[in-house]
């Protein structure tokens, strides 16, 4: 029997619990259906206004963004309970937890085959993307680098609708650092704001101007101008230049220092669309989540219903399988490889051995034919107590200064930048420092420009080098050491390879959309830089440069922003599916040995699910002869056959969805995009077997004839109907039958097996290659 004095400590903690969900607040979107607004309110605003004040719960709420172009709904601060009460509203589709993103952080162009002097290439097809705006949704720009001059630049094109808000220090200094080359300017903050509180203005810029540099560079790879002389602290000195250095730019800053939140993301991508931009481009990234709860996979289909491209980093979760995002197959999904230059830098030890490194050091260097002493941080000499591992990350304070001073120091690679690790060193008295990769870290031989003498070496570089520390010690010979920088290497071979720390498919959501679709330039690519960041990226570091040089499938994406602007200049009717599949079908696989692209994490061969396509070959792909173009509805399609809801679909496409009509496509796997996936549930010993329809449009020469050449995975039998395509007129669309049959594999229960090949399309012109991936898996 319960007691009064139980009752009323039952309803004193059902109260507290109520109070305590109450005013645990954190940011949601909410997804409303358009037409639903009531007559009597006279704009969407209010109708959301009211509908939050309907909930006793709510207290003045606050309206974060609302969003009108790419998404209808708006972005407040909730309760769990609040939101969960919000949903059950007549006309809100969904109310989505926001999520922080991360931002995933010349000699590309001559790479890549884009050479100013051109006469009859992309760059002249295009007018090297003169009248197209690319939005860069990132942290912002730093308007007077010269990647953002406009001379010689015609008036901004008509359409646009864009504006310029001050992007000088602080808040508002006016419209006129906007231009005709950077046509916009603008700040979401909202997001941010509602978790962190008022910006601290002494650290971060409240306003489109960039304090993290990160934005400044992907603006310029996609379209920054022709500046020479171009350098960073001496390395890659030459001509820099973006991808469509015509092409104009907007800036949307919807980045700020600890992520990116998606209200303002979100916004960013509402605002831009609306202004007219033709290419988003966005080096942004966080975790896989089915389409109808990630607000950028949401975002970026309602661009792609405006006819606006989206391309997107593929993350640098890498080398680890599934580790890809942005993985929506209405988004161009990057990955990152190799250019042939680098910057090598070796570490010669005591007993002669040579390490190959790689840095951007560019301050006095090491005495010349002297060697220093070494010491390995993870020895437990250098420490503050005995936390070995924490001393061998190189972390703030870790280092003591009686062990370190006047010695070349080993660190180990992880928790913080590879850069603030040499700022440790140097203020513990370390004359340098030998950064070591660990063997799953992913990172490879990035080149950074650290504070002091350094270099960092792969991992068995890393190894050896603490093999010798110990043998030197056993011997009572104390370790030594030095390192020699050696400046700028071109013409390196192999190139391209598949960078270590590239996300890989597969595709976590949808395997049978091949992710990433292709890889770009993404390692140690130089571009603009602002004055007030070091090129160490740490607060410490006062010196200024124009260019740096990053790496990360952040540089990689805009890319392949730029050259879609210059695609849809040169093709203006294509749509955005068209021009991914120009781009992916005329990407290639073989290095410029001739061999198929090595994986550098591991020095093998890498394989589709490194480098989807494969490495982008802008020059074929402005005449790719076929095309796999995808429609709004197709995508309905496609969310049908991945059993999304009628209500689910509705709030990622804003289109009424009759699934009963997307039967007829099939499968997943239907969906007409320029590659084709399997994946196989394997139950005992049959054969499996699937079969693709695909549509093919001709953008080639009007009378042509295509035949085609299969390739198939390994194991399995692959047939093509009819085997033959015949045009008579450009635009023309033939369907074509793909019949695939795979035989039962020996698999342990559990894992999987993944095998691939090719199927081409050729006039004697053009080859059109899809990839075309079996995926056996033993279920558990």
């Amino acid at each position: 029997m319960t007691t009064p004095s139980q009752t009323i400590l039952h309803i004193l903690t059902l109260t507290l619990l109520i109070t305590l969900t109450t005013s645990q607040t954190s940011t949601y979107i909410v997804q409303v259906q358009h037409d639903a607004k009531p007559s009597i309110f006279p704009t969407h605003t209010h109708w959301y206004t009211s509908t939050l004040n309907s909930l006793s719960e709510l207290t003045n709420p606050q309206i974060l963004h609302v969003y009108d172009t790419v998404f209808n709904g708006f972005s407040v601060k909730l309760s769990p309970l609040q939101a969960s009460k919000l949903e059950t509203l007549s006309g809100v589709l969904g109310v989505i937890p926001e999520q922080v993103r991360q931002i995933h952080t010349t000699r590309s162009p001559q790479f890549l085959g884009l050479e100013k002097t051109d006469s009859s290439g992309l760059l002249k097809e295009s007018d090297f993307g003169s009248d197209l705006v690319i939005g860069v949704i990132d942290t912002g720009i730093w308007p007077e680098r010269e990647s953002f001059n406009d001379r010689g630049l015609g008036p901004i094109p008509d359409k646009w609708r864009g504006e310029c808000v001050g992007v000088g220090v602080g808040v508002g200094v006016g419209v006129k650092f906007c231009n005709r080359k950077l046509v916009g300017a603008r700040f979401f903050a909202a997001g941010y704001e509602a978790t962190n509180g008022k910006m601290n203005e002494s650290v971060e810029y409240r306003s489109p101007r960039d304090s993290d540099g990160h934005g400044t560079h992907t603006a310029s790879i996609a379209a920054g101008r022709y500046v020479f002389p171009a350098s960073t602290l001496g390395y890659a000195r030459g001509v820099a230049a973006g991808m469509a250095p015509k092409a104009r730019v907007a800036a949307y800053k919807a980045c700020w220092v600890g992520g990116c939140y998606d209200a303002d993301i979100l916004a960013a991508f509402d605002a831009a669309v609306a202004d007219g931009v033709d290419v988003v481009s966005l080096s942004v990234g966080g975790v896989v989540v089915p389409y109808n709860l990630d607000s950028i996979a949401i975002s970026a289909f309602g661009a792609m219903d405006h006819g606006v491209f989206v391309s997107a980093s593929a993350g640098n979760g890498g080398p680890g399988g599934l580790s890809v995002t942005n993985v929506a197959p209405w988004v161009t999904t990057v990955g990152a490889g190799t250019i042939d230059r680098d910057f090598p830098a070796s570490v010669k030890l005591g007993n002669g051995m040579v390490i190959p490194g790689a840095s951007l050091y560019g301050g006095p260097s090491l005495a010349l034919g002297r060697l220093y002493p070494l010491n390995y941080a993870g020895s437990g000499s250098v420490t503050k107590g005995s936390d070995g591992y924490s001393s061998s990350l190189c972390l703030e304070g870790s280092l003591d200064p009686g062990s370190v001073k006047g010695k070349i120091v080993l660190c180990d690679r992880g928790i913080n930048s590879r850069a603030a690790k040499g700022q440790v060193v140097r203020k513990a008295g370390g004359v340098g420092m030998i950064l070591a990769n660990g063997v799953f870290d992913g990172e490879g031989l990035v080149a950074d420009c650290h504070v002091l003498p350094a270099a960092a070496v792969g991992a068995s570089g890393g190894d050896d080098i603490r093999r010798y520390i110990t043998s030197a010690s056993k011997t009572q010979s104390p370790p030594t050491a030095t390192i020699t920088f050696k400046g700028t290497r071109i013409r390196v071979r192999p190139a391209p390879v598949v960078a270590s720390f590239s996300a890989r498919g597969p595709n976590p959501e949808t395997p049978e959309i091949l992710k990433p679709d292709l890889i770009a330039p993404g390692l140690n690519i130089l571009a603009a830089w602002p004055d007030m960041v070091g090129p160490s990226g740490l607060p410490s570091d006062k010196r200024k440069t124009e260019f740096n040089i990053l790496s990360g499938t952040s540089m990689a994406c805009p890319h392949v922003s730029g050259l879609a602007a210059l695609l849809k200049a040169a093709h203006p009717e294509w749509t955005p599916a068209m021009i991914r599949s120009a781009l992916t079908t005329t990407a290639y696989t073989l290095d410029n040995r001739g061999e198929t692209m090595l994986d550098e994490s591991t020095g093998n061969t890498s394989t589709v699910f490194d480098f989807g396509a494969g490495y982008v070959n802008p020059q074929k792909a402005m005449d790719p002869g076929l095309v796999y173009d995808i429609s709004t509805y197709d995508y309905v399609d496609f969310l049908c056959n991945s059993n999304y809801t009628d209500k689910n679909i509705r709030a990622v496409t804003r289109k009424i969805a009759d699934c009963r009509g997307a039967e007829k496509a099939g499968h997943v796997g239907n969906l007409n995009y320029p590659s084709l996936s399997a994946v196989f549930q394997q139950y005992g010993k049959r054969k499996m077997s699937t079969h693709f329809i695909r549509t093919v449009t001709n953008v080639g020469d009007p009378k042509s004839v295509y035949k085609v050449t299969v390739n198939p995975p390994s194991g399995a039998s692959v047939t093509v109907e009819p085997e033959q395509l015949v045009f008579r007129r450009e635009g023309q669309k033939l369907n074509f039958l793909v019949k695939l049959h795979a035989p039962a594999v020996k698999l342990t229960q559990g894992s999987s097996v993944t095998k691939s090949g090719t199927i081409e399309w050729k006039d004697g012109k053009h080859v059109v290659t899809s990839p075309i991936v079996v995926t056996m898996q033993q279920p558990m």
